[in-house]
């Protein structure tokens, strides 16, 4: 059983409240706009989404990882977490593309393979995280911070 697991009810009960999913909507659209006043290139490669091909790795809160996977089509499969772990991937990446862009987490938002944008995404990135650990503080949910794929596979582990 993963160390995250008694976590995961509470998360994803917090991500389907309309107001905690609201809030953190608020979080996400912040970001957008600042992100279109920068007006950052994505070519839409999936370079971003091949972590180990990048050289980074993508953190999460509990909320933003459950807020995803309560928005999924379907639940993820061992297959695509096995695949994603082989490849150093994003178990989500479709092709070339973000198979969960509408409703991807925090650090996904702001990364751009531009480097014109290194400078200022650190940035916005803290401003933004410090605004989700809140909504986490405010609503009493947990605060977890982990790596995307660890998350992803509590969220898919039997519970």
């Amino acid at each position: 059983m993963s160390a995250l697991a008694e976590f995961i009810p509470s998360w994803l009960a917090a991500a389907r409240d309309p107001v905690i999913a609201g809030e953190l909507d608020a979080v996400y659209a912040l970001v957008a706009d600042q992100i279109q006043a920068r007006g950052p290139a994505c070519w839409a490669s999936g370079r971003c989404c091949r972590f180990r091909e990048a050289g980074h790795r993508l953190y999460v809160t509990g909320l933003e990882a459950a807020y995803t996977v309560a928005r999924l089509a379907e639940p993820i499969s061992e297959a695509a977490l096995l695949a994603g772990e082989e490849v150093g991937a994003c178990p989500l990446l479709d092709g070339h593309l973000c198979g969960a862009h509408a409703i991807k987490p925090l650090g996904c938002r702001v990364y751009f393979c531009d480097r014109t944008a290194q400078a200022w995404q650190q940035d916005l990135s803290e401003r933004a995280l410090e605004m989700i650990r809140a909504i986490h503080d405010r609503h009493r949910v947990e605060y977890r911070y982990g790596e995307w794929s660890a998350m992803l596979r509590a969220f898919a582990a039997p519970r």
